[in-house]
C-alpha cells in the first residue's frame, strides 16, 4: 500500500487557481507512481469561487487585491485541509509555494508587487501544527526515491 501524500490540486493540473488556471508540475506524475495522492485546494475547500481576486496574507489576515477581508474563507479551507489530512492519514504534503493558503516558509507580502517574505499560508500553517511535513513544488524531487 502506498503512503498518502496531500498535494495542492493546482499542481496536478486542476483549474482551481485564483484566476481559473492551474500550476501543473510534471513531476506530479512521478509522485503518483510512488504515493497515493490526496488532492486538496484549501481555497476551494474554503468556498471561494473560482476565479476570484488574488489574495495575500497580511499578518493574521488574508486580503484580496480589492481590499476585501477573505480571512474566514482561508481559515475554513485550512480547517477542511487538516480534516482531509486526518481522514487520509497523510503525514506529508506538497503545497504550492508562496500561496496565501499553501505557501510554506515564504509567501507574498500583501502588497501585490511579487515581493516574497518569510511566512506560511493559512492551510500550510495549520498542517504544520498537525505535524504534517510540507514540501513546496520546487522540492518534489526530494520525495522521489
Amino acid at each position: 500500500m502506498k503512503e498518502k501524500l496531500l498535494i495542492s490540486a493546482c499542481l496536478l493540473g486542476r483549474n482551481c487557481k485564483y484566476n481559473g488556471g492551474n500550476n501543473y508540475h510534471p513531476l506530479t506524475e512521478k509522485l503518483r507512481e510512488q504515493y497515493d495522492l490526496v488532492p486538496i485546494c484549501p481555497e476551494c475547500m474554503g468556498q471561494l469561487p473560482i476565479p476570484h481576486d488574488p489574495s495575500e496574507r497580511v499578518g493574521d489576515k488574508v486580503l484580496s487585491k480589492s481590499g476585501a477581508d477573505v480571512t474566514a474563507a482561508f481559515r475554513l479551507g485550512a480547517e477542511q485541509t487538516v480534516k482531509a489530512a486526518r481522514k487520509s492519514g497523510a503525514k506529508k504534503a506538497v503545497m504550492k509555494e508562496r500561496s496565501p493558503s499553501c505557501g510554506f516558509g515564504a509567501i507574498y507580502d500583501g502588497t501585490f508587487t511579487g515581493t516574497v517574505v518569510p511566512g506560511n499560508g493559512v492551510a500550510a500553517e495549520a498542517l504544520a501544527a498537525e505535524g504534517v511535513a510540507i514540501w513546496g513544488e520546487s522540492r518534489i524531487e526530494e520525495l522521489l526515491k
